[in-house]
């Protein structure tokens, strides 16, 4: 248990914190009287999680202190963080909450990505997963989101608008990286009765 990836469990362990805080600063803001003590504890709870995350990284990499576990763990948290921020900011009664489609959007790319990934780990016996431009812009536009709903600046809309198009482009990539690694295996061409294998 490397000091990195124990950075991750506790960036892990800080989502249901996240979640309840926001959710009790959601109903305050409902009842009429929100406390912002709640919010500004919300916004540093995420704050020290996002941050965490590259501590762990470059911790992991200055100290040569990467493993396995590491590289399981610090996606799943990762993801974890931003989709939990993303649907309970669209749930709760914040002053802004985030519009459904957003949430959906979000969570609808990252099922195609994962499902895209399984079936070409399946069929090409080999995975290769770049990141692209288009993604790495989404991911910061997301987080950028859940910070502007959080500090409820004036100008949500914009970047909620903004964030989901590219979201949706960079799912559109991803999918079209796919599709060109199945061609290039082969597995887009219809399998004629000479090409099934003989008994």
């Amino acid at each position: 248990m490397t000091l990195p990836n124990q950075i991750t469990i506790a960036r892990i362990l800080l989502i249901p914190v996240f979640v309840v805080l926001a959710i009790y600063y959601g109903k305050t803001a409902a009842a009429g009287h929100p406390d912002e003590n709640l919010r500004f504890a919300t916004i540093a709870v995420f704050l020290a999680a996002a941050l965490s995350d590259g501590i762990d990284g470059w911790l992991a990499r200055r100290f040569h202190l990467k493993s396995r576990l590491g590289a399981i763990l610090d996606p799943i948290a990762d993801k974890g963080l931003m989709l939990t921020a993303i649907i309970t900011l669209s749930v709760t009664k914040w002053p802004y909450e985030l519009p459904v489609w957003y949430p959906v959007l979000v969570i609808a790319r990252d099922i195609i990505i994962v499902v895209g990934c399984a079936i070409l780990r399946l069929l090409n016996d080999h995975l290769e997963v770049k990141p692209s431009y288009l993604g790495k812009a989404s991911t910061f536009l997301q987080m950028l989101t859940v910070a502007v709903v959080m500090m409820q600046w004036s100008h949500c809309d914009l970047v909620v608008w903004v964030s989901g198009a590219v979201t949706l482009l960079s799912g559109i990539g991803y999918v079209a990286s796919g599709i060109k690694q199945l061609q290039d295996g082969g597995h887009t061409v219809p399998v004629t009765p000479s090409d099934k294998p003989s008994s």
